[in-house]
């Protein structure tokens, strides 16, 4: 997990913004003599932790139980004792009460196919949403450039000469966005994707012409009219305006976080929706 700081303060903001799951680490009371004081935090998740409650063995064994909590997959506090002797090679001589606060989220998965501009401009976007992203293109030379630049930790690039082959290992109930550089290969993670039954939601950019024939081509590969009409294209919110990559990004945007959020998706509720992603929009524009 890569942050600009190691503070466990922000660690826990940026799980939150992310989904990601995390054991928030308190010392409670603490007797004799101690690394730390009473109330010393540090946060810990699966890959990383941030902060620390005095170092030595005592944060390892404490790092070690948060983790092993965390496999639990449940949200839930426990409080450990741990007397600071040669048992942990500690010599302080002191003892100390931990809280364990464990937090998991469901995080939702996508798969964004295609490092052109459109995508360039969506998963900065949707890495500040609580999602993993998958970004996969077949040109190594797109990703080394976009591997320059510091990614967020929610965002992995995947090269793959044949991507559609990477719908099969993707995390189950997960999402696509498809807009590579040709459309053979977006047919192809189309037809690949539609074969998974659990595969949440499938979107491809492009126009309605280019959306007709692939629903076409799908039925004739056999494909029922159920499957071919999970098909989400053209994607995002059609409401909103405009041709450029930003504002393609935008509208795409919009509509993946009316599904994140379905409760709040009523016909009222989407256009005040709609209202809001339009001023987003033009409050992102102006700014590029």
């Amino acid at each position: 997990m890569s942050l600009p700081t190691k503070t466990w303060f922000d660690a826990l903001h940026q799980c939150q913004q992310q989904g990601k799951s995390y054991v928030l680490v308190t010392l409670l009371a603490t007797a004799g003599s101690t690394p730390r004081n009473g109330g010393t935090k540090m946060l810990v998740c699966d890959d990383s932790a941030f902060d620390s409650i005095g170092g030595g063995h005592l944060e390892f064994e404490v790092i070690k139980q948060a983790r092993s909590l965390l496999a639990g997959n449940t949200t839930t506090q426990k409080v450990e004792h741990y007397p600071l002797s040669s048992k942990l090679g500690q010599c302080c001589g002191g003892a100390t009460n931990v809280l364990f606060e464990v937090f998991t989220q469901h995080t939702q998965h996508i798969a964004i196919y295609g490092a052109g501009h459109v995508s360039k401009a969506l998963v900065p976007i949707l890495a500040q949403l609580p999602l993993q992203i998958s970004w996969i293109d077949n040109r190594q030379d797109l990703l080394d450039d976009i591997a320059q630049q510091t990614q967020p930790s929610n965002v992995k690039l995947v090269a793959s000469e044949h991507p559609a082959d990477t719908i099969t290992s993707l995390p189950s109930e997960s999402w696509a966005m498809i807009m590579t550089h040709n459309h053979q290969l977006d047919f192809d993670i189309v037809e690949a994707a539609l074969r998974r039954e659990d595969m949440a939601f499938v979107g491809m950019i492009g126009s309605h012409t280019k959306a007709r024939r692939f629903r076409t081509r799908l039925a004739h590969r056999n494909f029922q009219q159920q499957d071919i009409q999970r098909l989400v294209s053209p994607v995002g919110v059609l409401d909103i305006p405009g041709k450029r990559p930003i504002e393609v990004a935008v509208s795409m945007a919009a509509q993946l976080i009316q599904l994140l959020e379905p409760e709040k998706s009523t016909p009222s509720q989407q256009k005040q929706a709609w209202r809001d992603n339009k001023q987003l929009m033009q409050s992102l524009v102006t700014t590029k």
